[in-house]
């Protein structure tokens, strides 16, 4: 396997041209990747709204269920 230094020697030693369409490959890869996220995010949440297993609720009830605040009354 190649350390990350030489990676980067390897694509120094590449024309501009070759450089820029690397990126550009590695660009569209990584929106693609985060997009198949963002769908498996997704699914994951409409399954638990299907099960019954979502929360639902407004900011302030987040806020207080993640500072474990059931009554909210730190927002106070």
């Amino acid at each position: 396997m190649m350390t990350l230094q030489e990676i980067i020697a390897q694509v120094e030693s590449l024309s501009i041209e070759d450089q820029d369409q690397l990126f550009e490959l590695i660009r569209k890869r990584r929106v693609e990747n985060r997009r198949d996220e963002i769908l498996a995010n997704a699914k994951e949440v409409m399954e638990a709204f299907k099960n019954g297993t979502a929360k639902r609720g407004s900011v302030d009830d987040l806020i207080a269920d993640l500072l474990g605040d059931d009554d909210g009354s730190c927002l106070e």
